[in-house]
């Protein structure tokens, strides 16, 4: 049976034209519904010319209201009652989709998943996860990365078992490799927040490795990397920016260097299997950990790529059962770690 997600057709930079297009690649690939929440009279026309007439299980779900990414994330959501984000997510605590996703305000999605799903029972913050890759060309998993600015062990600890459970059941990990984030290896290294969250992942019936470096996030040496939100967003913004200036080093050295025709072809194919092995769109979000449903935070400069990876995560994070999970192992986690 196909699955039900539901996307804020108004959350991306160039909505709703990326959300359409992005619903048309995934229910043309995929085994899925899509829902599109908007304002009816924008999406409806819109839905219409980027068919072509092709018939796709494709609807639209109104709301009157969107969050813009200007828009103050706690304020919005308390008066944009009728939100593209909220009427989509409703539609996911009624049980009439599987997943949401959405390219719009993170700080808002967040807000609005945590109050309108609820949070999993035993966990006390949602944590938003992101997929990073790595040189051996598998991907790793990074998270808080934004949800918690101040973590306290407690919650680095459901943090770990969090993303053991996704690594395990929606990345296909046996046994996934989980590292704690710090600036060295030695137990006595990092702040106050590591040192003393360290002996309670210790306890935990999962693969832990201590603590890892910021170079251990792309090296393949961690499945799973745990860290508080602060330090998980500079890990990710620097991460992105290096990204970015070293495809620009690349791209300049080799139009430097290669001179002849079949060298100039081969250099742009490296250069775009290189852009290719870091680009967020192939990734398809960050899923929102902990609420009672199934969350995906995408880039707000999603193209219809990225949205369509971000219909498909939705949907394998919801067919995984992966809440269940975590509800079970933090329930059965040692007293004292949680």
């Amino acid at each position: 049976m196909p699955i039900d997600i539901v996307v804020d057709a108004m959350g991306s930079d160039k909505a709703p034209e990326s959300e359409i297009r992005g619903a048309i690649l995934a229910c043309r690939q995929l085994d899925v519904r899509v829902h599109l929440v908007g304002p009816e009279h924008t999406l409806a026309p819109a839905l219409k010319h980027a068919l072509r007439g092709q018939h796709l299980p494709i609807s639209i779900v109104h709301a009157s209201e969107w969050i813009s990414m200007d828009d103050k994330a706690a304020q919005a959501v308390r008066s944009k009652r009728d939100s593209s984000m909220r009427v989509g997510l409703k539609c996911v605590r009624e049980g009439r989709a599987a997943g949401f996703f959405t390219a719009g305000n993170t700080g808002a999605a967040m807000a609005t998943a945590k109050m309108v799903l609820g949070m999993l029972a035993g966990v006390d913050r949602p944590a938003l996860a992101t997929i990073l890759p790595t040189s051996t060309g598998s991907p790793s998993l990074l998270l808080d990365v934004g949800a918690n600015v101040d973590s306290d062990p407690e919650n680095l600890v459901q943090f770990a078992i969090m993303g053991h459970m996704y690594a395990m059941n929606v990345l296909h990990m046996s046994n996934p490799r989980v590292g704690l984030l710090s600036i060295g290896e030695e137990d006595s290294k990092g702040n106050s927040l590591t040192r003393d969250t360290l002996p309670l992942l210790r306890q935990l019936p999962i693969n832990f490795i201590g603590n890892m470096e910021g170079r251990d996030l792309f090296n393949g040496h961690c499945d799973v990397a745990v860290c508080d939100g602060f330090v998980g967003n500079v890990a990710l913004k620097t991460s992105e920016g290096v990204g970015k200036l070293v495809s620009t080093i690349l791209r300049k050295a080799l139009k430097s260097t290669v001179t002849s025709q079949v060298g100039a072809l081969l250099s742009r194919k490296a250069i775009g299997e290189f852009k290719k092995s870091l680009d967020y769109s192939e990734y398809g979000g960050a899923p929102l950990l902990g609420v009672k449903g199934v969350c995906i935070v995408g880039h707000g400069s999603s193209n219809e790529r990225a949205i369509m990876n971000g219909i498909r995560v939705a949907a394998e994070f919801a067919q995984a059962e992966v809440n269940t999970s975590i509800e079970a192992a933090i329930r059965t986690a040692p007293a004292q770690t949680v």
